[in-house]
């Protein structure tokens, strides 16, 4: 089932601002990762939603707020789509682990992405699991605007 909030102008626009930095920055088609075909009769965001792959992203300030989390990662994290579009990213991580989640977010910010991150997190029900070579961007649109930063991966393991 879609959340009702994919079909609002910011999810349509976020979709492709997501697909656009993520080819921008690291030459790579978003919507072919992990053996992903394309779907014509979906939007973006909806492809991105029913995605084989977990997908993050999160917006500005100074403590950013996830703004969107695909079914897999929703899942994953053993959270609902409310729980986690009013979660600080950060809480993503142990506070053991903020500082090694603090180094990731300011070499993206400097480099654009980076494409080999491992790191452990935690779900919202307390399991704990290392992500292994995910991709982690800085969402930028055509006119160079900062939009916030997404992750992307397929393998973890639970600790």
């Amino acid at each position: 089932m879609m959340h009702d909030s994919l079909t609002s102008p910011f999810y349509i626009e976020h979709g492709v601002r997501l697909v656009e930095s993520y080819k921008r920055l690291t030459g790579n088609d978003l919507l072919t990762y992990n053996g992903m075909n394309r779907d014509a009769s979906l939007s973006i965001i909806e492809q991105l939603d029913n995605a084989p792959f977990v997908l993050l992203s999160h917006g500005l300030g100074d403590d950013p707020i996830f703004n969107f989390g695909n079914k897999s990662a929703l899942e994953l994290f053993e959270i609902d789509w409310q729980g986690l579009t009013k979660m600080p990213s950060r809480l993503s991580a142990e506070t053991i682990n903020q500082a090694d989640r603090e180094y990731l977010l300011e070499t993206v910010t400097r480099q654009g992405y980076i494409d080999d991150y491992s790191g452990v997190r935690i779900s919202a029900k307390g399991k704990r699991f290392m992500i292994k070579q995910a991709i982690v961007w800085n969402i930028i649109d055509a006119k160079g605007d900062y939009f916030g930063q997404a992750a992307i991966f397929s393998h973890w393991d639970f600790l």
